[in-house]
């Protein structure tokens, strides 16, 4: 298998097989072009337990299956807003904890499952919901990041704060957990929001520069209104 990352406002990751039987998979409607010579299916992946709690997670219930039946066949995977496609080999980093709708696709080496913050109230004013996405097993996976990408490696208890909806992945080595903002002027006058996340070295985090759900929340406040 190779790729490409095709395009810089709006990206998709291009995949061209080496041989057929190789595979990709994405969620529902991640598929944005492909070639002749490549065979669809839909299933629960993992089962029906696995595949319900990807719906808690943000993904869909059923996963698509793309397989090639002729070397040379090519199909993309584009991002849903405007930012960057970012390749991970998983077998190499050791595997990945994201944020819900952080996946965009990966090979069938690549085991994408749920699990829970290491605090329930993490999970509780997170923000991005009790179950998060871990990424492992062998292969390429591929993530979608809102705006630009940050990278940081904090040493062993280095500690930074983020808002929540600007953390897009972190290594198993990261603790993560939540923290209230103090004062009750910043909580009523800051802007900010009641929570942030914190995360605790050792390990690799991935950042972007946009939330999403906050630029979607103005946009709607500033909808006409009857």
């Amino acid at each position: 298998m190779r790729y490409q990352i095709i395009g810089n406002t709006m990206p998709a990751v291009q995949v061209q097989f080496d041989a057929a039987g190789e595979s990709m998979y994405t969620q529902s409607g991640g598929m944005a072009w492909m070639s002749d010579g490549i065979t669809m299916t839909s299933n629960m992946r993992g089962g029906v337990g696995k595949s319900i709690g990807r719906m808690f997670a943000g993904e869909s219930l059923f996963m698509a299956n793309y397989t090639a039946q002729m070397p040379g066949a090519y199909i993309a995977f584009a991002s849903t807003v405007a930012g960057e496609v970012m390749p991970v080999d998983v077998g190499a980093c050791g595997g990945l904890i994201c944020q819900k709708g952080a996946f965009l696709c990966a090979q069938q080496g690549v085991d994408l499952s749920v699990t829970f913050t290491k605090r329930f109230t993490a999970g509780l004013f997170g923000g991005e919901g009790f179950i998060l996405q871990q990424l492992t097993g062998q292969g390429m996976a591929f993530l979608e990041i809102d705006g630009d990408r940050v990278e940081r490696v904090l040493a062993p208890g280095e500690v930074l704060k983020v808002d929540t909806g600007n953390v897009v992945a972190f290594e198993r080595t990261v603790s993560y957990e939540i923290e209230m903002v103090k004062g009750l002027g910043n909580i009523f006058f800051g802007g900010e929001g009641l929570f942030l996340t914190k995360l605790v070295g050792p390990g690799r985090i991935i950042l972007q520069t946009q939330n999403f759900n906050e630029f979607a929340g103005r946009i709607l406040g500033m909808a006409p209104r009857r």
